[in-house]
């Protein structure tokens, strides 16, 4: 074919610098040959894909809505399916096999050409080395052989490679034509194809098609204009909630739910004292507190919140902070809602759920009576029996006390109880104290003072002052249990177990009432000598309650978590010199075994009283038999000495005999007692 410029075959083996320049050139444009059909390669796959796609699809609502298309769209499948299959064969076909095939050999051609000249340079520089004065016929051979073999095997690379590329020059235009040729009578064979399946009278069927694109239109339209009148007014209604803590007198607090969901932030500790917050989305399922953090797919567990607690909590650094604590006590997570009312309403959601609302057929419903009832509670009755009576679920009888160590229970029924009125339970006028006292305080009330300590402030520190020993270093029990003080105030009478109850009412009443959330956690340690509340972080002893001064204590028929007890003090409010204080308090399901342990330590402290009695009786016999035993020997060292006294008195009156030698010999007692003996011995002798 005239005009294509041919590398020049012949000159291979002299390997000019003309003839390498000239084949850079040719490889350059092997190179743009490549890049061009590469590109070429990828439009023509693109319009090969495209005649591939379903007309039908696996859409429902397409096939229901194109079932007048059904006829048209299976001719123009069947057109669609030659035109892909000629493509294929016609236009994709030549492209790729001149790209996988002609453009890879040339480059594989490219790398051994390369390789076999390096091979001869370097066979030629060994050569032009070869010394002239000491010649080596062995080296002059194996260095001649090497510059044969790699002079050889680059003219025949390069031969090849000339050739090679000198055919590029005719398959390049070849692969440039005849896909277009073949995209070109594939698409004449499609049109024709079209005409002869389309040349049907459609006006009826497209009028039709048209209007019902019309009508799909027009509800759009109308669609759009409800949608941007919801939009503005929804902007409308929705500017006060742009703020983040909206004000609680246009939004009410709803405390009858029991789902929420929304964005809280989790505290999570880095280190001893760091932590840092994250903000997931946070949402009730159940019983459960599920998070999700922003992207992901479904939301994780992040607490069980049956028979949980949740109270409001203090952070240095956040605000609407509450913490959230596990029925058993090993879980707890500190959350941060956006505002007050968020704040209240997740306290209020958790506390229905955790009293298991939500699994009852109506739980809003029960939500609010259980509410509505807290807030009536604080509404003074004609007798205890009535409120009793309205808290008491419907159907659900109670025994009567059974419990020897919690003084009975509170669900206990007594016959005069019908005649216990509210100022016999609980002092009128009676402030409820919410919160637990500083230990810095001089009068702790609850905590009797031991003697000799008189207005003696306690130790912030928990330190024992003057190297005293602890008061429970020696005590059999020791049992420490996890929980959270709900108020104490006075009562009347400490002989009745329903006064706990009572008092358990109306301080749970009085926090629903004022919106009082917050609870103090403390550590109660029951010993045999005394109730201790201690700082869970510091160590430190708030309060010491004696137990003898522990006189009645029980725990919630209904609610386990709920205990109290009943402490008489010296002072009060009272005209005697003794009062009573009622301590309620909230533990982790576990009032019941708190009671047993102080029931348990009380009868440790009674057998330890009796047997330190028996101990101080069986001290005072051993003290009498010892002293009667000492008088005893007493006595009869007297009668001892005044035998001997007697044996001397009357050795000394016998008459002093002289020995031989004209002295005289004094006798001691015992041996006057033996001369006295042998003068018997003698006598009897001779009497017989």
């Amino acid at each position: 074919m005239p005009g294509i410029d041919k590398l020049p075959i012949e000159e291979t083996l002299e390997d000019s610098p003309q003839t390498r320049s000239l084949l850079g050139v040719f490889e350059e444009d092997a190179t743009a040959i490549s890049n061009y059909m590469n590109q070429l390669y990828q439009a023509m796959h693109r319009i090969y894909d495209a005649q591939r796609f379903p007309l039908g699809g696996d859409d429902e609502v397409m096939s229901s809505t194109l079932q007048q298309f059904s006829k048209v769209i299976d001719e123009l499948s069947s057109c669609h399916a030659v035109l892909s299959t000629q493509l294929a064969d016609a236009m994709m076909f030549p492209i790729t096999q001149f790209k996988e095939r002609d453009l890879k050999e040339i480059l594989t051609l490219k790398e051994v050409f390369q390789i076999a000249s390096n091979d001869h340079d370097s066979a030629i520089n060994r050569y032009s080395r070869l010394s002239k004065k000491r010649e080596n016929d062995k080296v002059k051979y194996e260095v001649t052989e090497d510059v044969y073999t790699s002079r050889k095997k680059q003219h025949q690379t390069m031969m090849h490679y000339f050739c090679a590329l000198n055919t590029l020059q005719y398959k390049k235009k070849i692969a440039l034509l005849e896909p277009l040729l073949g995209y070109m009578q594939a698409q004449i064979s499609f049109f024709k194809m079209g005409s002869e399946n389309l040349n049907e009278q459609l006006e009826e069927f497209l009028t039709n098609i048209g209007t019902s694109v019309q009508n799909v239109r027009r509800e759009m339209d109308s669609d759009v204009e409800t949608m941007q009148q919801t939009i503005e007014d929804l902007e409308v209604a929705s500017d006060p909630l742009y703020v983040p803590d909206p004000d609680p007198t246009k939004f009410p607090v709803n405390r009858n739910l029991t789902r929420k969901a929304g964005y809280l932030n989790a505290r999570n500790k880095t280190g001893l004292v760091s932590s840092t917050w994250d903000r997931q989305f946070y949402f009730t399922q159940g019983g459960n507190l599920m998070s999700q953090a922003r992207g992901d797919v479904a939301g994780g567990l992040a607490m069980d919140i049956d028979n949980c607690s949740v109270m409001a909590v203090d952070c240095e650094d956040r605000r609407y902070c509450f913490q959230i604590t596990s029925f058993d006590g090993k879980k707890s997570s500190i959350l941060q809602a956006e505002s007050k009312k968020d704040h209240e309403e997740w306290i209020c959601t958790i506390n229905n759920i955790s009293k298991q609302i939500y699994l009852s057929e109506n739980p809003e419903e029960i939500a609010a009576r259980v509410n509505q009832s807290a807030l009536e509670a604080v509404t003074p009755s004609p007798s205890f029996q009535q409120r009793h009576e309205s808290l008491r679920p419907v159907g659900q009888s109670r025994p009567p006390t059974a419990r020897t160590n919690s003084l009975g229970s509170l669900g206990s029924e007594s016959t005069n109880l019908t005649a216990l009125s509210l100022d016999s339970l609980v002092a009128p006028n009676t402030p409820i104290q919410f919160d637990i006292i500083s230990p810095v305080c001089e009068d702790q009330p609850g905590q009797v003072k031991a003697s000799g300590q008189g207005g003696r402030r306690t130790n912030p520190f928990g330190e024992s002052g003057g190297g005293t020993k602890s008061e429970t270093e020696d005590s059999i029990l020791h049992q420490l249990f996890i929980v959270r003080f709900l108020g104490s105030m006075e009562v009347k009478s400490d002989d009745n177990p329903d006064v706990v109850y009572e008092t358990m009412r109306q301080i749970l009443a009085a926090r629903a009432i004022h919106n009082i959330f917050r609870m103090t956690e403390s550590h109660l340690l029951v010993t045999c000598d005394c109730l201790k509340l201690i700082d869970p972080q510091t160590q430190v002893t708030r309060l010491t309650f004696p137990l003898p001064s522990v006189v009645l204590y029980a725990t919630h028929q209904e609610n386990k978590r709920l205990f109290g007890f009943v402490l008489r003090t010296s002072g009060g409010r009272s005209e005697s010199n003794l009062s009573s204080v009622c301590y309620i308090f909230e533990s982790n399901n576990e009032g019941e075994k708190i009671c047993d342990s102080v029931g348990l330590a009380k009868q440790i402290a009674l057998h330890a009283e009796l047997d330190r009695k028996a101990s101080e009786k069986q001290k005072e016999i051993e003290r009498v038999k010892e002293k009667q035993q000492k008088e005893l020997s007493k006595q009869k060292q007297i009668e001892k000495d005044l035998e001997e006294q007697s044996r001397l008195i009357a050795a000394s009156s016998r008459p002093n005999q002289a020995s031989s030698e004209g002295q005289f010999v004094v006798l001691s007692s015992s041996q006057s007692e033996d001369s006295d003996l042998g003068e018997e011995g003698k006598k009897r002798e001779s009497e017989a």
